[in-house]
């Protein structure tokens, strides 16, 4: 240890040997604040469904990125981990150096886990704690070490969905991560009904799939993929040709531009529903909890003929994971 009694670069080396059981095979930038990351275990995972989510860490004792919100660790927490649960996204397609490339790859077929993390950079509030995994995280690169707890969970998954219903999935940022996995494994049963992954982002960068939908809309006539923005030129300025105002969700539902973006009414008769991201857009209310001023999608789509799951299965059913 040091003077201050914090690990120094041995014992640093040894908490690492101790912890960690991953490692970091590939990392892909769309963004500073924006990153994939593939990880693969020492040992072989268990096996699970899409859409459930692990717990990944590293020590306390890691450096944190530059630019990001200072932390002051004690010393009685400077050799433990620090963890936080992500959902499993997927490559969704083999990389042109696998051997299956550009075969689709679900969760069940590779034998690593990708995740589809955002940088945070400070707290909500200035009394907020400081963010403490991804500081960390966004400052290891390829061949680095890491933890994945060896349980994986979740009870947002497809459940037994017919294969010529709808699956219409709706997202904010990273919280498309699930519904790559869902998607592509849904289009490796071979699927029949429309698959279709809506995504509501600020900006066109912030998609870290697009060449993988792009592929996958060319060979799939069943599978669309609609990356939706808030905060470009053509969302902001009313005088542009090509303006469509703010794209959220909820408003691309109710005013039916997303039945006509995918060419099909997507009525509860016939379509299952998957809400996944910022809690304001899925719009969650506990009992007693007060009514937000701009609704969700739960009350919007309960408007409009649908339910949720623990009601009634089969079409109609609304099932959603709360990514933060």
């Amino acid at each position: 240890m040091d003077e201050l009694g914090y690990p120094d670069d041995e014992e640093k080396r040894l908490l690492r040997e101790r912890h960690y059981n991953a490692t970091i095979i590939k990392r892909m930038d769309l963004t500073e604040d924006l990153a994939r990351f593939r990880i693969q275990c020492d040992e072989p995972v268990m096996p699970f469904e899409p859409g459930q989510y692990v717990a990944i860490g590293l020590g306390n004792w890691e450096p944190r990125l530059r630019g990001t919100q200072p932390e002051d660790v004690p010393i009685k927490k400077s050799r433990k981990l620090v963890r936080r649960a992500y959902s499993i996204s997927c490559p969704m397609l083999h990389d042109a150096e696998s051997p299956k490339a550009g075969e689709l790859a679900p969760v069940d077929q590779i034998d690593y886990l990708e995740f589809y993390i955002t940088l945070v950079r400070q707290g909500a509030t200035a009394a907020s704690k400081p963010p403490a995994l991804t500081p960390r995280l966004f400052g290891k690169g390829e061949g680095d070490r890491i933890c994945v707890e060896r349980k994986i969970t979740g009870r947002y998954l497809l459940g037994d969905i017919p294969a010529d219903e709808n699956v219409l999935m709706l997202g904010t940022g990273t919280g498309e991560a699930p519904h790559n996995a869902m998607a592509t494994t849904l289009l490796s049963r071979g699927h029949r009904g429309k698959v279709v992954i809506a995504t509501s982002v600020r900006y066109q960068s912030d998609i870290a799939y697009q060449s993988e939908h792009d592929e996958l809309m060319r060979r799939f006539p069943n599978y669309c993929y609609l990356p939706l923005t808030t905060r470009e030129p053509k969302n902001l300025e009313p005088n542009r040709p090509d303006y469509v105002g703010k794209q959220y969700l909820q408003t691309m539902f109710t005013t039916g531009k997303l039945a006509e973006l995918v060419g099909d009414p997507l009525a509860p008769g016939n379509t299952h529903v998957f809400l996944c991201g910022n809690p304001d857009m899925i719009g969650y209310v506990p009992p007693g909890g007060d009514v937000p001023d701009r609704p969700g999608m739960l009350p919007l789509l309960r408007a409009a003929g649908f339910h949720d799951a623990t009601e009634t299965p089969g079409p109609g059913t609304i099932r959603f994971e709360k990514y933060w």
